[in-house]
């Protein structure tokens, strides 16, 4: 018989899967972003001559955005671990009772196979931390080489 502070959890519970949840189209946004703003960038500056030193702002704008984004999508990416943590937190005092393993998929995910369960399994922070990171560096390292002196 369910107690209390076992409603008391399981709301707590709801509370946090919400949460985590809620960080997925947060994240998928700013990667989207980023995305489009570092395309449009290599656009204005291909339109304005290519690569070449006179296009150095785009480089500066470039490498300022890039590395905002990197710490923006690095806190996103942070507090929903934290949501996991308590999630993970509140599923092993309560281990046993489905109601508290709602994000516990790995028997599910095993069983899907194919291309959907290869590039499925590859964690989001992978390529949404070191996206914007490689184009802050690839903007600097662009920069520094279109400024070199001959």
């Amino acid at each position: 018989m369910p107690t209390e502070d076992d409603d008391k959890d399981l709301e707590a519970y709801r509370r946090l899967v919400d949460l985590w949840s809620q960080e997925n189209p947060i994240k998928t946004t700013k990667l989207q972003v980023l995305l489009a703003v570092n395309a449009l960038l290599v656009t204005g500056m291909q339109i304005n001559g290519g690569i070449i030193s006179k296009n150095w702002p785009f480089y500066v704008a470039g490498a300022v955005f890039s590395a905002i984004w990197t710490f923006s999508i690095g806190r996103t990416v942070l507090f929903q671990k934290v949501w996991q943590r308590k999630i993970a937190a509140l599923q092993a005092r309560h281990a046993g009772d489905p109601r508290f393993a709602i994000l516990d998929t790995d028997a599910d995910e095993n069983a899907i196979g194919g291309v959907a369960r290869a590039f499925g399994r590859v964690s989001s922070k992978y390529y949404l931390l070191w996206s914007p990171a490689i184009f802050t560096v690839t903007w600097v390292v662009a920069l520094l080489l279109v400024m070199r002196p001959e």
